[in-house]
């Protein structure tokens, strides 16, 4: 075991064995990783589409010729572009092409729907989308909508036909909206995506540098509305290399990935990273645990990043004892702790330990992550290549003593600038220490004498749906568009399968008595995202309020969870 000087961190002591403490980034764009592994290697898989190939020559042609179109369409140095798709190799390209493009990507899930798109519109002022031909309608009808005076409207949408990426024959089970045939428009301010690549436009030089803004996705807060998460070149590059050294990953490297690119550990672990060493991709659209083991086998992949929901999916499988997974040599997530029960039959199955980590969005994924020849389970790991994490007490926001329990608040380069456009939010997510500016997480955890990292509470209001951020604030300013909706408080419910669910606490508005809860639920499906749409609706009388009129959402969260089972409350 590697060896710390008495004065160094505990964590120290159960590094990595021949890894530096202090990592040294590349100082250059994040494109010029797909440069140089395009470069290297340039007939060999970058990524594998229900069997379809794409090689890295292609991969950087393609991106390339994004890149000229971006421009082309008044595209400039800064601007924001939405990425609203599912993985796929478009996915990819488009991602290098608007870095090409010297823009920033607005990565968006593509569960959301106009209401919640029409934020990330306007909020970042973008004024190109690239959007599949099957959510097409929730995006075209922000297309030149006015907005606040010099806000910049959208004004292009570039659309993107998954089959398109087809080109052999599968025997996977496709999903449908990979399959459908291209649709047909004629819109002057719609772009086939095949259109945009046989326009092979010429792109300028490539300025962006290490300080400038690359990627800017979007964490919603305690007061509803989302809000810009400015990463530059720099902190993507910090997570994307720091992942690849601390699991010793190879050009050799085969991933399944199966996390969505749009969340920053999908977007770290599954594509940035393993693309900078020139590794092969196996990409699925959705997940799909048939799918993912098929892959698992037909392409012999080495390293399987998955959330502990989809590993739950994964082994409940009962085809699983037929197929050969022996190629894994590793399994890593986080997003919620792994049940031991779970742990174990991995472990049974594959002979791996599920490797589990920390991070958020306006880290640009982790700050921690457990060593992998020691981890412990259920446990956020050990901070990080060049990362300063201390447990604080929330009120004193003074550093305590190992063991006690506080807000973890974090310092390293992989942390974001600060929100867009909010320079509030950015003062109130920051403090001081020594003279540097730490992070506060917002979540509450202990540090056990080996300097490991165990999540306790959270002291923001958030719910966890399967690894998904939910914020109910958000959730509730959605619901009370309902003309039915007069108060709503929303809160989490436990969910054996997802962790968490929401739930909505719901009082009427008189003459619409007759509205269900199940209608309100159908509705909300309908209007927002389904990870956080709510799955439970309550009605009641009132909602209990404080004397300054605040609904008390932290006593109906309480009086949740401390029903038992099966109870009304």
């Amino acid at each position: 075991m590697q060896q710390a000087p008495a004065s160094a961190p505990a964590h120290f002591a159960h590094w990595p064995p021949g890894l530096p403490h202090h990592l040294t980034l590349p100082q250059t764009n994040l494109f010029h990783n797909l440069e140089v592994s395009a470069r290297r290697y340039p007939d060999k898989a970058a990524v594998i589409f229900y069997d379809s190939v794409m090689s890295y020559a292609q991969l950087l042609d393609g991106s390339e010729r994004i890149a000229g179109w971006l421009q082309h369409v008044g595209v400039q140095a800064g601007d924001r572009v939405l990425l609203y798709l599912q993985n796929s190799p478009q996915w990819v390209m488009a991602f290098y092409g608007i870095l090409r493009a010297n823009a920033v990507v607005v990565p968006v899930n593509p569960m959301n729907r106009s209401e919640e798109l029409r934020h990330y519109v306007h909020d970042s002022g973008a004024r190109v989308a690239i959007v599949p031909q099957d959510l097409l309608a929730q995006m075209q009808p922000l297309l030149e909508e006015s907005v606040e005076p010099d806000a910049a409207a959208l004004r292009q949408l570039l659309v993107v036909t998954y089959a398109d990426a087809l080109t052999t024959p599968t025997d996977l089970p496709v999903p449908e909206i990979v399959s459908a045939a291209p649709l047909a428009f004629d819109a002057p301010k719609l772009t086939a995506w095949r259109d945009a690549l046989a326009q092979d436009c010429r792109t300028g030089p490539l300025t962006a540098g290490p300080h400038d803004l690359c990627v800017m996705p979007y964490t919603s807060g305690t007061t509803g509305q989302p809000k810009g998460c400015m990463h530059t070149h720099r902190s993507v590059m910090s997570t994307l290399v720091g992942g690849v050294q601390w699991f010793g990953r190879t050009q050799d490297a085969v991933y399944l990935s199966v996390l969505p690119f749009f969340h920053v550990t999908g977007m770290a672990g599954s594509l940035n990273g393993p693309l900078y060493l020139g590794a092969t991709m196996v990409v699925l659209a959705r997940w799909d645990r048939d799918a993912a083991a098929q892959c698992i086998q037909r392409h012999r992949a080495t390293v399987l990043q998955a959330i502990s929901t989809m590993v739950v999916d994964f082994l409940s499988n009962p085809r699983l004892a037929d197929y050969d997974l022996s190629s894994l040599q590793g399994i890593r997530g986080g997003g919620a702790a792994m049940p031991a029960a779970v742990a174990a039959r991995l472990r049974e199955l594959t002979g791996l330990d599920y490797v589990e980590g920390y991070g958020m969005t306006e880290a640009m994924a982790a700050t921690h992550i457990n060593p992998p020849h020691r981890p412990k389970p259920q446990c956020l790991g050990i901070p990080v290549f060049d990362v300063d994490a201390r447990v604080v007490d929330p009120a004193t926001l003074l550093e305590l003593p190992r063991g006690e329990t506080g807000e973890v608040v974090v310092h390293g380069p992989q942390v974001m600038r600060g929100y867009w456009n909010d320079e509030a939010a950015t003062r109130d997510a920051f403090i001081e220490i020594d003279g540097r500016a730490f992070l506060r997480t917002g979540d509450l955890a202990q540090v056990d004498a080996d300097g490991y990292f165990f999540m306790v509470d959270r002291l923001k209001r958030m719910i966890n749906a399967s690894g998904f951020k939910v914020w109910p604030a958000e959730v509730e300013s959605l619901m009370y568009r309902h003309p039915a909706v007069l108060e709503a408080c929303v809160i989490a419910a436990r969910d054996e399968r997802r962790g968490e669910t929401v739930k909505a606490l719901v009082v009427r508005r008189a003459g619409h008595e007759s509205v269900t809860a199940q209608e309100l639920i159908a509705w909300s499906h309908e209007h927002m995202a389904a990870y956080k749409s709510p799955r439970i609706v309550e009605f009641v009388a009132a909602l209990p309020k404080s004397g300054t009129g605040k609904v008390m959402w932290r006593e109906l969260q309480e009086r949740e969870l401390n029903t038992p089972r099966g109870d009304t409350p």
